[in-house]
């Protein structure tokens, strides 16, 4: 009976372990066969509004405004509009000095989705694009373009490509990867499959009307951007990801700074999956397939908890009795896979001694990222603010 238990339970961790690897690898390989979509342009300029939410961001707020100002893309059709939350009255002044918009907003409790939706009452409609940067992104000089020529060919809804803007720490790297592997396995090779891309949070275009109307039924303290796709996706929306239209986003430099932000990652990933495994297991067997998978995504274990919890697991089912109903090989394989599947993700330009440095760090990320497991009760009932610092020189590993 003992025995029988132990078998039951170990097939069952065994499976939601394999569906996140089997799912990793599926997506991981088409992503190689995924196309760069290119559109042409056209001499129509539509008019844009770059929306910046920033909470309590002064060292990075300035330049990111700044620099969002030096397009190659009319002057006059589109507008950089800050989100100011909690900034300091220095800030706040440098920033008018500057020709883009500055809205000011407080709240008892701050959230992006507030933040978006304070800006959507205050600005007027002549908008057709949004654009959502967070306060520490930068555009390459060719984005907007790139946004609106898709816009132009028909796109509705549209993920940038972010890339790391810093690679200066050992979790700057680790993330930078970790990124880039999302980019890969969920936009590059769910486009592949004729999926929709997964949207990030930041970097991300919509129809400016359309993400108005949306964005005031999202009060989401944390993962707002998990609601929006689902709902792009309900209303029979294709998400495009656009490869060439580059992000540059900061990576967490610090140990404390990587646990905080992976804590609220996955607390918001719980919580939808909890909120929307019903309807996506519904939408699966309705042939909406689209939607399903997007949903499928909550359920996957993180990449360094998964990493790390099956090599654990390889190592200990050396040691185990025979009689397992899983042992040495089954996990040994399921390693081997994911590991391959990770490989395949990862671009070639982070193959270096730096990254030889930084994976030593991988067995201090499964810790803190096991130990957020612990701290998940209640994260997403707050806002976790992440900083970020305009000197990634004296940042520490």
């Amino acid at each position: 009976m003992i025995l029988t238990t132990i078998n039951v339970l170990l097939l069952i961790v065994f499976l939601v372990t394999a569906f996140t690897v089997v799912y990793s690898f599926v997506f991981s390989v088409s992503g190689l066969f995924g196309r760069k979509r290119n559109y042409a342009t056209k001499e129509v300029y539509k008019k844009i509004a770059v929306l910046i939410p920033a909470y309590k961001e002064d060292t990075v707020i300035l330049e990111t405004a700044n620099h969002a100002l030096f397009q190659n893309y009319p002057s006059h059709r589109y507008d950089v509009i800050v989100i100011a939350d909690s900034l300091q009255q220095e800030t706040l002044t440098k920033l008018r000095k500057l020709p883009i918009k500055v809205i000011e907003v407080s709240f008892d409790q701050s959230t992006k989705s507030k933040a978006l939706n304070a800006a959507f009452s205050t600005l007027t409609d002549h908008y057709e694009i949004a654009v959502i940067l967070d306060a520490d992104n930068l555009m390459k000089a060719d984005f907007l373009t790139k946004i609106n020529a898709a816009f132009t060919n028909g796109c509705y809804a549209i993920q940038g490509h972010r890339i790391a803007k810093n690679l200066n720490t050992r979790f700057a790297i680790l993330d930078g990867i970790s990124e880039e592997i999302n980019n890969h396995i969920f936009r590059k090779g769910q486009q592949a499959l004729g999926f929709s891309s997964s949207v990030i949070g930041s970097g991300m275009a919509f129809s400016y009307l359309y993400l108005k109307q949306v964005m005031a039924e999202i009060k989401a303290v944390g993962g707002f951007d998990k609601e929006l796709e689902l709902k792009l996706i309900e209303d029979n929306h294709r998400i495009v990801y656009l490869e060439d239209a580059y992000v540059m986003d900061e990576k967490v430099q610090k140990s404390e700074v990587f646990a905080n932000q992976r804590t609220r990652w996955i607390s918001a990933q719980l919580i939808y999956l909890k909120k929307y495994f019903i309807k996506g297991s519904l939408c699966l067997f309705f042939g909406k397939t689209d939607y399903a998978n997007k949903v499928a995504h909550y359920a996957m274990v993180p990449k360094v908890l998964l990493l790390g919890f099956l090599i654990i697991a390889t190592l200990l089912s050396w040691f185990a009795p025979d009689d397992l109903l899983i042992g040495f090989t089954q996990w040994a394989i399921l390693t081997s896979v994911y590991i391959i599947a990770l490989v395949i993700a990862v671009p070639t330009n982070y193959y270096n001694i730096n990254t030889a440095k930084a994976l030593a760090s991988l067995p201090k990320s499964f810790l803190l990222m096991f130990i957020a497991l612990f701290k998940l009760k209640g994260a997403n009932k707050k806002f976790i603010h992440t900083p970020h610092s305009a000197n990634f020189e004296k940042a520490g590993n």
